[in-house]
């Protein structure tokens, strides 16, 4: 590879799908308001306040990310605005949105102008990859918690309203829209080559979808019969999740204590969802995590069958906690699939080299790519693929010595 390869390049079909991506995020949210407003509506003032609790916290930490890190950004970086005015956005909880905004009236600019075209593709790529990780964040906080209330409610009035219904079909999507934007985002490191195809994009969203939905009803389920119980379950499995990404030694805020809330935020997406924040191979991490899952899950639904009196009321219950478990295999058949065939391994492979991500296996072959100027480097997504793609010696120098830059 040369010294300073192309940056991925930005066009017209790329700025549809970040409009896309913005409308889907306020449309979530409205969805969210209206759910909320109806449950106000039908004098259940409890789970309105708990709908609206649960965004709001959620709302507040995907904030306080992005004010640090747009605080540790290189000045050239930041946007041509007051940092008054960026405090007064982030505290009014409109940060996320301004960002996906200025993004787009960047993307506008390296899709329409041809001035500086190459240093605006530049800038493009590091706003995108913030902009897909807060929107990791904020849909693990937010969407998999609102999914896990509105299943709750459902089965408990038997009965769904349209409010509800196309919250949960939302935030399905937007949950594992969001684990493939961010696994795109992170590959967007490496060589062209390496990038997720069509099929390999498909597979990758099922498999997540797959594995996902199981989770978040056997929550809803436990919570059916006991919800204090649920209330002592999640800060227990938290709690766990937390100390074991702080034994894995992570390092992607600027310092100790936003780490601390970084470390906090990742707990969370592994109450629901596999992600790894440690570097090299990750097959038995990933053994011991989808292990502990699938027994945790286990004993949730085994909890609510011993305690589930048999109604015709939820008869429907029964086949459908049934076919959770096939559901979480066939998740993790199609993630053992994807790897094995579907990878971009595969076609590094027929080229002499290897590439790995959240797998087993080697790595010969691998390159960053440099097309970034050392004060452009996105130092937070950089490490992040460092230590989700498994490097050979070469390049991990090659990395190291061009983060030892920025």
């Amino acid at each position: 590879m040369s010294p300073r390869a192309a940056p991925p390049r930005f066009g017209p079909l790329q700025l549809a799908l970040a409009a896309a991506g913005t409308a889907a995020a306020a449309l979530d949210l409205c969805m969210d308001g209206w759910v909320a407003a109806e449950y106000a509506r039908r004098g259940q003032p409890g789970w309105a306040a708990l709908s609206l609790s649960l965004l709001a916290v959620a709302s507040a930490a995907a904030q306080a990310c992005s004010w640090l890190w747009l605080r540790s950004d290189p000045p050239a970086l930041r946007p041509a605005v007051p940092v008054a005015v960026l405090a007064a956005l982030h505290l009014l909880q409109l940060g996320f949105f301004f960002r996906c905004v200025h993004a787009l009236k960047v993307g506008w600019k390296v899709c329409w102008a041809k001035a500086e075209e190459e240093d605006e593709q530049r800038h493009m790529a590091f706003l995108s990859h913030d902009i897909s990780m807060l929107r990791l964040f904020e849909t693990f906080l937010e969407n998999t918690p609102q999914l896990t209330l509105l299943l709750y409610i459902i089965l408990r009035t038997n009965k769904a309203e349209l409010s509800q219904g196309l919250g949960i079909g939302t935030a399905f999507l937007c949950v594992s829209w969001s684990l493939l934007d961010y696994h795109q985002s992170l590959r967007s490191f490496l060589q062209d080559k390496y990038e997720l195809s069509l099929g390999s994009s498909i597979i990758y969203f099922l498999w997540n979808l797959f594995l996902i939905c199981p989770r978040i009803l056997v929550i809803a389920l436990f919570a059916l019969l006991w919800p204090y119980g649920v209330a002592l379950h999640f800060p227990l499995v938290w709690l766990a999740m937390y100390f074991w990404v702080s034994l894995q030694g992570t390092d992607f805020m600027e310092s100790s204590g936003p780490e601390q809330l970084y470390r906090a935020v990742v707990a969370v997406i592994l109450y629901f969802s596999w992600f790894n924040v440690a570097q090299g191979r990750t097959l038995h991490r990933s053994i011991i995590y989808h292990g502990f899952i699938l027994v945790d899950s286990t004993l949730l639904a085994l909890a609510w069958l011993w305690g589930w009196a048999p109604s015709e009321e939820h008869s429907y219950l029964l086949p459908v906690v049934s076919a959770a478990l096939p559901c979480y295999l066939l998740g993790l058949g199609l993630r053992a699939t994807y790897y094995k065939w579907l990878h971009p391994n595969m076609q590094v492979q027929q080229e002499g080299g290897y590439d790995e991500v959240d797998a087993s296996g080697g790595i010969d072959g691998l390159e960053f790519h440099s097309f970034l100027e050392p004060d452009l480097v996105n130092r937070r997504m950089q490490w992040l693929a460092h230590t989700q793609f498994h490097l050979s010696q070469p390049a991990r120098e090659h990395f190291l010595n061009g983060a030892a830059a920025v």
